[in-house]
């Protein structure tokens, strides 16, 4: 038996009994009725089933009742389906669903009883998150006092590790495992998040178990004569300091509290905290195998240890490698945008939740033994529980999410964590001048102890604005998002200000630390001093997410102030585009694209671009787009103290300035030995549409693909023909063709083609390529396999129709009529010619 066996053998405490899922005659019936009866009639069967039975018969279907419900882990069985079940779609199902898994409802009511009796279940290990499962895998102990004493080995001959989970925690991990494990909802399916019955189940649980007011409401009663006794937290037989474990903050509250406790929440907090771990490590815990073995190994908890009692580095081994060095391996796993929404919804509620507390309850020096384990678990619950694997969490969506619209629902929710202050009970009401309102300086502290949250995100979310298309107005709506919320009055101030304590020397600050702050690497041990050294605050905070030796980028630093620069020229390039599609929009009327078709208007294909969607969205997108990027271009202006005149000197340095005939110049490039080399601006300014080459066909016109506006069977097919007419009478048209009559000129304007040299070439390489074989006399039929051609002499044969006219002597009108047009452009052709001589 290895070490690691041992000690989970030494702190396994013996279980009072334990499941072995025999199937029964009832647990047999229940399924038969899952199958035949309608949805519900099998919810009031269960319902009567939870009352009238006992926990003996009841802990047998508990498993298979909860996998009907939520769906297998695999993914296979989808169970209730609640991520798509919506009111106002299947009104009837939805409202039986939701009283059933109420936290006061019958499935409740059933974990409680089975939590009296103090069952267990077992859970596979290999259904856990990566990081997790593989730690475990390797005989390493999670972090997260989740899995103390749950561990449990298979028997002989038995397959995979199980985690030994009381009836309530097996519960919250099927039903927060439901949302990542099961499949992607399909795009045909248009279900919105919030309305769903998951979302909405999760606001309540959310609600009930970390109340903003009150207490957590006990559970209920199992027999007529009490409540439900709570599990008493496993006291483990070694301390977990070695691992960096906890225990429950119930064995810190009754270890530490002398006094009878009034509060009757005091005996409910561990199903809070349950709930808050299950939620964070089942949504939050992907990422980085090796990130994660670094964020919870005694090494990497020793490096801030080291540096908090500035021990010389000689005194114990080598610091582990950095852990940004760690990011270049990631979990093959990418959140949806419905995770990352009721993330965001945990956040909001955590943030409520932790500013609940009472003015006098709120700071860490009014501390007493008194206070009640929910106050305690209110302060601890953010940074204890959610901070770390939330940062990590968002470094590897804002590395990996694709560069669309969608990455609003990511930006969101990272936004929602920076401004606990809007989910303060205190919020002030808007000013009258509809001006922002300041940040307080009572969140100086929050955004010290997050400062990574602020500085390193922003700048992830600089290197992502770079490489989009800011004319698009969802694009233009999220750099709008982050420069309004960075703007807001006083936070700036107070992010330079954490940066500052960040990068003070550290020469200073042995001598304040020793005063001030007293080692305690246990969130469980007694509340420590005050800590008032702000700036041994904030070095703690960033070596202990992203180690002593990261590299820091300071936000105000002149790195991202280039970057921000560069962001502030593109805003001006889009806004720019944008007011061209618009005047172009107002320019072009709307039969003109009919009219060029018809062919009484240019068919350039290349005269437009529609490289992004504001042509598809109107006029009143194009507006909200350039009063985005006009915001924005402000709000950043502000946070970084841009002067007018940097501003105008990049307007100026766009070079966007239109020339002689009205047209943007070419794209930003050099002069290379094989011509001009796209510059990296230039090729952003043509992948968004900024600028582009004026390009046109060089080759045969015979030759050229097929357009949108030709019949391809018809092209192909005179093509063939005009082929083997030229083969056949080649030797006649080119004896025309040299005669210096009037006769030679007319089979010239018709059977050559203009020469290569005339035309205005714009390909570098094509300047080097002017010389082609001379092409000699051809007739070319391909003008009658166009639409166009088609629909005109319908309409002359219609028109001819309306006079009496005949299809023959039409056709012979025409073809007099368009003699004489022949005639007369060959005389202006030849005419021309002299003129030239």
């Amino acid at each position: 038996m290895t070490t690691f066996r041992r000690r989970l053998a030494e702190w396994r405490l013996p279980f009072l009994r334990s499941s072995r899922f025999v199937p029964s005659a009832r647990q047999a019936s229940l399924k038969a009725d899952s199958i035949n009866k309608p949805f519900a009639q099998r919810c009031q069967d269960l319902v009567k089933v939870i009352e009238d039975f006992p926990a003996k018969e009841l802990h047998a279907i508990f498993p298979w009742l909860v996998e009907s419900i939520f769906g297998s882990l695999d993914g296979v069985l989808v169970g209730w389906n609640l991520r798509c079940l919506q009111g106002r779609v299947n009104p009837v199902e939805y409202s039986i669903a939701m009283e059933f898994l109420d936290p006061s409802g019958p499935m409740m009511k059933l974990v409680y009883k089975l939590q009296a009796e103090d069952y267990n279940f077992d859970f596979p290990v290999s259904y856990l998150p990566g990081p997790v499962k593989a730690s475990i895998q390797e005989n390493v102990l999670p972090d997260s006092p989740l899995y103390h004493n749950k561990v449990q080995f298979p028997p002989t001959g038995g397959l995979g590790l199980n985690l030994a989970l009381n009836p309530f925690e097996y519960y919250m991990f099927f039903f927060a495992l439901s949302l990542i494990s099961q499949k992607p909802m399909p795009m045909s399916l248009h279900v919105r998040t919030s309305d769903c019955a998951y979302f909405i189940l999760v606001d309540r649980y959310l609600s009930w178990f970390l109340p903003t007011e009150g207490s957590v409401p006990p559970p209920f009663s199992s027999s007529p004569g009490g409540s439900s006794p709570s599990p008493a937290p496993r006291t483990p037989a070694m301390p977990f300091a070695s691992y960096g474990l906890h225990t429950s903050l119930l064995k810190r509250h009754i270890s530490h509290q002398t006094s009878v406790n009034a509060d009757p929440a005091s005996h409910e907090i561990w199903r809070s905290e349950t709930l808050l771990q299950v939620f964070v490590e089942m949504w939050l815990h992907h990422y980085s195998l090796e990130m994660y073995q670094k964020m919870q190994s005694p090494h990497a908890k020793l490096e801030v240890l080291h540096y908090r009692l500035n021990v010389s580095s000689a005194l114990h081994s080598p610091a582990q490698p950095s852990l940004q060095a760690l990011h270049a391996y990631q979990e093959s796993f990418t959140p949806t945008e419905e995770h990352v929404l009721v993330v965001r919804l945990l956040l909001k509620h955590l943030h409520a939740f932790a500013n609940s507390l009472k003015p006098d309850q709120a700071s860490p020096s009014t501390h007493s033994h008194a206070t009640s384990p929910l106050e305690e678990f209110k302060r601890a619950a953010v940074p204890r529980f959610v901070q770390q694997k939330l940062y990590v969490f968002l470094q590897h969506c804002f590395g990996h999410w694709p560069l669309d619209a969608s990455f609003r629902a990511v930006l969101e929710m990272w936004l929602s964590y920076l401004q606990p202050w809007r989910y303060a009970p205190e919020k002030q009401a808007q000013s009258s001048d509809s001006q922002p309102r300041s940040v307080s300086e009572k969140w100086a502290p929050f955004i010290q102890e997050n400062l990574l949250m602020y500085t390193k995100l922003f700048v992830s979310f600089l290197n992502r604005a770079l490489r989009t298309d800011l004319g698009s107005p969802k694009n233009a709506l999220m750099v709008f998002r982050v420069a309004k919320v960075f703007a807001q009055p006083n936070l700036t101030e107070m992010i330079q200000k954490g940066e500052q304590l960040f990068l003070e020397p550290e020469l200073i600050i042995p001598h304040r630390q020793h005063r001030h702050f007293t080692v305690s690497s246990s969130f469980l041990s007694p509340w420590p001093p005050v800590v008032t050294d702000a700036s041994f605050k904030v070095k703690s905070h960033v070596y202990s997410l992203e180690g002593q030796d990261c590299k820091y980028t300071p936000m105000f630093g002149p790195e991202v102030r280039t970057l921000i620069l560069r962001l502030a020229q593109l805003i001006t390039q889009a806004k720019q585009t944008a007011k061209a599609i618009s005047d172009q929009c107002v320019e072009s009327p709307a039969g003109h694209s009919f009219l060029s078709w018809l062919g009484f208007g240019t068919t350039d294909p290349s005269s437009c671009y529609t490289g992004n969607d504001l042509d598809e969205m109107g006029q009143d997108s194009v507006r909200k787009t350039d009063e985005y990027l006009e915001k924005a271009l402000e709000y950043l202006r502000q946070i970084f103290r841009l002067s007018e005149a940097q501003l105008a000197q990049l307007t100026l340095a766009l070079g966007n300035a239109r020339d002689e005939n009205g047209k943007q110049q070419l794209p930003d490039c050099i002069v290379g030995e094989e011509g001009l080399i796209l510059t990296p601006l230039g090729r952003y300014q043509i992948i968004n549409g900024l600028r582009r080459f004026e390009i046109e066909y060089q080759g045969d016109l015979e030759l050229q693909p097929i357009r949108s506006y030709e019949i391809a069977s018809l092209v192909r097919a005179l093509f063939r023909l005009s082929s083997a007419i030229n083969h056949r009478f080649a030797g006649q048209m080119a004896a025309l063709c040299s005669r210096n009559d009037f006769l030679g000129s007319f089979c010239r304007y018709h059977l050559t083609e203009p020469a290569l040299s005339n035309r205005h070439l714009l390909s570098p390489v094509g300047r080097r390529q002017v010389t082609s074989p001379a092409r000699g006399p051809r007739l070319s039929l391909r003008f009658l396999g166009s639409y166009r051609t088609l629909l005109l002499l319908l309409m002359a044969f219609f028109v001819a129709s309306l006079f009496c006219i005949g299809p023959l002597p039409c056709s012979l009108f025409l073809v007099l009529g368009y003699l004489l047009y022949a005639i007369a452009m060959t005389l202006l052709t030849e005419r021309g010619k002299l003129h030239q001589l």
